[in-house]
């Protein structure tokens, strides 16, 4: 199978400047080299504690930071060679969840005009085939059709996170992005939001770049694993080979710390 993204190389460095008098600027590299691919209708994960460099990498695929080296073709598109015309339509075939439900929905809106904005920016469809699409995405999502009337303040953590996937398909984008999409929720939510999105990977033909910190989520929902810390990696390959068999020390201290892992821990 192809695959939909390719990135090579990549580079994002800052400057930080430290002492009063010396003023030494020292340089931090959020991704350094990293090279990745994503294949079509598949989930990779990208694992790694906060600060390794895993957000910076999926805001970096979709061009919401610049990079100071590398190169990304989408879907057979260099994205470096792309105008600003060409970008916007690029970005409504890769769409983000976002970590945080109660902050990433507009308070002010309701759900139908949350649902709706994407379509009108990309300008999509007469009003009466919008409103169709939002209603079948707002059901296929498990929500009820007169949630649409609601506004965000009205749902729990869950039902938010609900929305905000509905609000990233609306467009039927090829890739979507899952940035710490289940760490703000109960666990026992965030079993039913993994299993929400695996059976919409399989009913829609999605491919998922799913960017957490917590192992016990991959092992549920990734076809392969991508290891950072401090914007290098440090391992991927296939989730059953990472977990029954990891390289490097680093991602052995990461299933070492999931709750049941004692053993491993031990023998490390």
């Amino acid at each position: 199978m192809s695959n939909i993204l390719e990135a090579k190389n990549l580079v994002k460095k800052y400057t930080q400047t430290q002492g009063f008098f010396s003023r030494v600027k020292n340089t931090i590299y959020a991704l350094n080299k990293i090279s990745i691919s994503i294949e079509r209708g598949k989930t990779l994960a990208v694992v790694g504690e906060s600060g390794s460099g895993k957000s910076t990498l999926a805001r970096s695929l979709i061009k919401l930071i610049n990079l100071d080296e590398g190169t990304i073709n989408f879907d057979g598109v260099d994205l470096n060679a792309t105008n600003v015309r060409e970008l916007k339509n690029i970005r409504k075939d890769i769409q983000m969840v976002f970590q945080d439900p109660y902050a990433s929905l507009n308070p002010r809106m309701k759900i139908l005009d949350i649902l709706e904005e994407p379509l009108i920016i990309h300008n999509i469809d007469k009003p009466e085939k919008r409103l169709e699409k939002i209603k079948q995405i707002i059901v296929r999502v498990g929500l009820n059709l007169n949630d649409l009337k609601k506004y965000p303040h009205e749902f729990s953590g869950g039902q938010r996170q609900r929305i905000g996937i509905a609000r990233a398909l609306i467009l039927g984008p090829k890739l979507v992005i899952c940035d710490e999409p289940v760490s703000a929720l109960d666990v026992s939510v965030q079993a039913q939001i993994i299993q929400l999105l695996k059976s919409l990977q399989k009913e829609l033909g999605l491919t998922y770049l799913f960017i957490t910190h917590d192992l016990r989520v991959v092992r549920h929902i990734a076809d392969k694993v991508f290891v950072m810390k401090d914007g290098k990696l440090m391992e991927s390959g296939k989730t059953d080979i990472i977990f029954k068999n990891p390289k490097s020390a680093y991602t052995k201290e990461l299933l070492a710390s999931i709750p049941g892992n004692r053993k491993l821990k031990r023998n490390k």
